[in-house]
Parts: C-alpha cells; sequence; structure tokens
C-alpha cells in the first residue's frame, strides 16, 4: 500500500515520464517525415497531378495511402504493379482494357495531364509507408500454360509495350493475364501481314472485339509484330 506521498510520487514520475517518451517520439517522427515522404523530389508535374486527382475527385472511387473510398482498386501502390505505360493507356480508355468489366469515366484528359497524374502516383509509390498496402494472402491462380523452351526465351526478349500493356490480357509462357487467349504458338496461327493488321485496328478486322485500339505507331506495330510472329 503505497502512502500519499508515495502515490504522488508515483503519479508526477509516471506522467512526465511517459509525456517526455512520447514527445521524443514526436519529434524523431517529424524528423524523419521529409526523408520518408520523399518530399524532395515532389516535382511541378507531381503537384500538378495531384491537383487534377482532387479537382476530378478520384478518391470518391479509389483510395490512395488508405484514405478514400472502397468501391475501386488501392492506388498506393498501382505505378509498381502495373507500369507507367499500362496506366496510360487505361486512362484513356478505361472500358477498352477491360470491357464490361470496368465503371471508371473516361476523363479526355490531355497526354500532359495523364503524364502528371502518373508522376503524382508514382511519387506516392515511392513514400515509406512502413510495408503498407500488405501484399494480400490470398493472390488469383492463373492456370498454368505448358511453353516451349522457345517462347521462354523469346518471353524475355519482349518489347516494352508487350510487357507493359499486353500481359494485362494475354498470358504467354505461363505468366500474364487470362482476360485474352494465350499467345503461345500465335505466330502458327496468324501470317505476318494479318497479325500487323489486326493489332492496328482489332475493331475493323473483328467488330465488337474485346481486344483495345491501343493506338501503336509503326515502330511499335513492327516490334510487336516480329515478336509475336516468332511465336511458334
Amino acid at each position: 500500500m503505497l502512502s500519499k506521498s508515495q502515490a504522488r510520487l508515483f503519479f508526477f514520475t509516471a506522467t512526465f515520464g511517459f509525456s517526455g517518451v512520447f514527445l521524443a517520439l514526436t519529434v524523431d517522427t517529424l524528423r524523419q517525415v521529409p526523408e520518408r515522404s520523399n518530399q524532395d523530389r515532389m516535382s511541378a508535374a507531381v503537384v500538378h497531378g495531384k491537383e487534377i486527382w482532387e479537382a476530378n475527385n478520384c478518391m470518391g472511387c479509389h483510395t490512395l495511402l488508405g484514405e478514400g473510398a472502397y468501391y475501386a482498386p488501392e492506388l498506393t501502390r498501382v505505378v509498381e504493379r502495373r507500369g507507367e505505360e499500362w496506366i496510360k493507356v487505361f486512362i484513356k480508355d478505361p472500358e477498352a482494357m477491360f470491357p464490361g468489366r470496368r465503371k471508371m469515366v473516361t476523363y479526355d484528359f490531355t497526354d500532359e495531364e495523364i503524364d502528371d497524374v502518373i508522376a503524382f502516383l508514382a511519387w506516392v509509390g515511392e513514400i515509406d509507408t512502413n510495408g503498407f498496402p500488405a501484399e494480400p494472402d490470398l493472390k488469383p491462380v492463373t492456370p498454368a500454360t505448358v511453353a516451349s523452351a522457345a517462347s521462354a526465351s523469346a518471353a524475355t526478349q519482349a518489347p516494352t509495350k508487350f510487357t507493359a500493356v499486353c500481359t494485362a490480357c494475354h498470358s504467354l509462357g505461363g505468366s500474364g493475364g487470362t482476360i485474352g487467349p494465350a499467345l503461345d504458338g500465335v505466330g502458327h496461327r496468324y501470317d505476318e501481314a494479318s497479325l500487323r493488321t489486326w493489332l492496328a485496328d482489332p475493331g475493323a478486322v473483328k467488330p465488337g472485339t474485346a481486344m483495345p485500339n491501343l493506338g501503336l505507331d509503326d515502330d511499335e506495330l513492327d516490334a510487336l509484330t516480329q515478336f509475336l510472329i516468332a511465336q511458334k
């Protein structure tokens, strides 16, 4: 049983002691903020991207750093997950990438505005969030595809457009999406001219197809055609 003086001493010692610990932790946290928030890389493009994000109420559907709505995907690490090229194509025409499965508005942003939004999301993704968001406990399992050694080797030399965009829907060598058909052996199914025509404008070849028109330039068309025609 403590005496009154002992109880008073215990109270003041604990109060001031833990208050001191709390203040020290607060100072240490504030000291780490500039480095952990990578504020030195906050460019004009990042700032403009954030203004676009706020002006269009993107957090009305998405979460960022855990804040926002839960209707649409969390975007803290979206650039790391998807890549800048894929995001750029998606923002231009969300419905084309996932026909009938996406309700995101097409905002008709300019290329510069899209680049700034991506710059903002890339900057957010570099913030030290102490492991947030965590990796999901259960990841979607995609059907395994038996691929030849040639396909596996060629996949490592794929054009940037293929690895950044096409693999969101198509698989090659057992890796990639499952929305579109697997591309193993596609070189046996198409000749070079037909494949290039299809890549240039899928809707013109097959009206109503789920394959989006990616707006590929001649160099991209050549690179993709040559890569895919080699998958035999």
